[in-house]
């Protein structure tokens, strides 16, 4: 931020000795707002040199409080220099105590971003997943490289964060390091948890988030058609750990857990339900919210097949389930083998709960929402959305069918 700063020496009128000398007082003024120090030397009035901020004339006094003087103006540059050079915030309040050896209480960015961190990471497995604590500490990490592309600065006082702040962070995020506008817009959102803290606090006075313009766009869900499990259903594998692959991700289409929800159940997750069946009950750990999903006929086989798997019992889990990082990279293999034209990943079973085995066979969204874990209806709409577009393409191909007919009809001579 630009500034402008001028130094003035004057004598003080109102505080004159009883011997009628005058003190000489420092006057620094920036940006329009001035504060005076006093130098502690007096001189008589007739000797000094108004225009000038000097005393007049060579004597011996005139050389040593005029030098003195310059060595206090020097300071004040000296000092306005390395705050310009370490991009410190130049105002008048901020220079009176870097001049005079004041330590301000500065709150940085980068320090209480890293202190909620800390919190957060002993706070993992009771209110946050690992994951959640990672996407922060990448956040961090994105917020320290702008400072310094940005600033060449460590850190930074948090009443700088404002909207241009936040606007030219955006913009770093998706010029700089290319994420993509939903990756930049939950970066800025971590962030943003953080700046609306230090608002809460009372260490901001207003919320630089309130004229953010910034809006997740609709990704289409890929989800797997009947055709595509009834294929994995029936693929024989060679490869145990494909097999095993397999079978997980299949439970998971069939029940709709997330990976980590998967990785978490025990014997004891299973219940009976309000119907005298088998039903999963469980917590989803990502919004904790309750999930209890009827065990289907396919769910259950997967359930037998695995009981005594010796993974399962030394681990105390209901399956015995790999990495979600190799999970992911052996159902690329899979896909490949079946022939599944698909990026398949552990999140795709989800989604394929979702459509294909629940809304595509006329279980209610209601229903749907709630084996699903979702606080809100309208999270699961978007899956309704997805298969809108799936009822467009095949009316599409049911409008081109009669279109064929119609013509063949028109040569017939019948119409």
């Amino acid at each position: 931020m630009k500034h402008k700063m001028s130094i003035l020496f004057y004598l003080k009128s109102a505080k004159a000795s009883k011997k009628g000398l005058y003190p000489i007082y420092q006057r620094i003024t920036i940006n329009g707002i001035r504060f005076e120090l006093s130098t502690s030397k007096f001189v008589d009035k007739s000797k000094w040199n108004k225009e000038a901020g000097r005393i007049k004339g060579n004597s011996e006094e005139a050389r040593l409080i005029n030098s003195y003087l310059d060595i206090l103006k020097n300071k004040a540059y000296e000092t306005e220099k390395w705050m310009v050079n370490n991009d410190e915030e130049i105002n008048a309040q901020t220079f009176k105590n870097k001049l005079l050896g004041i330590e301000e209480n500065q709150r940085k960015l980068l320090i209480i971003f890293e202190d909620h961190n800390k919190r957060m990471k002993e706070l993992v497995g009771k209110e946050f997943s690992n994951n959640t604590f990672k996407k922060y500490e990448t956040t961090l990490s994105h917020t320290k490289e702008f400072l310094k592309h940005q600033y060449k600065i460590n850190d930074i006082s948090i009443k700088r964060v404002d909207i241009a702040f936040i606007n030219d962070f955006d913009f770093y995020l998706r010029n700089t390091k290319n994420c993509n506008n939903n990756s930049t817009i939950k970066y800025i959102r971590n962030f943003g948890k953080i700046v609306k803290q230090c608002y809460v606090n009372g260490w901001l006075e207003k919320d630089p988030f309130l004229n953010y313009k910034g809006k997740v766009k609709e990704v289409e869900r890929t989800y797997l058609t009947e055709l595509e499990i009834e294929v994995l259903l029936n693929k024989n594998f060679k490869i145990n750990r494909l097999e095993l692959v397999r079978d997980i991700f299949l439970f998971s289409c069939f029940t709709g857990l997330a990976y980590i929800d998967v990785h978490n159940l025990t014997i004891s997750n299973i219940i009976v339900g309000i119907d005298g069946e088998k039903w999963i009950s469980t917590h989803r750990q990502k919004t904790e919210s309750a999930s209890k999903i009827p065990i289907l006929p396919v769910t259950q086989m997967i359930i037998d097949k695995y009981e005594n798997h010796p993974q399962s019992n030394n681990e105390d889990r209901l399956l015995p389930i790999l990495s979600n990082q190799k999970m992911n990279a052996y159902l690329k293999e899979i896909a490949a083998i079946c022939e599944i034209e698909k990026e398949l990943t552990f999140h795709i079973a989800r989604h394929t709960f979702a459509t294909t085995v629940t809304l595509t066979n006329g279980v209610p969204i209601e229903s749907v929402s709630k084996m699903l874990g979702h606080k809100n209806l309208r999270t699961t709409q978007h899956y309704a959305k997805v298969l809108d577009r799936k009822v467009s393409e095949d009316m599409k191909l049911l409008k081109d069918k009669f279109m064929f007919k119609e013509t063949t009809v028109k040569k017939s001579g019948a119409l």
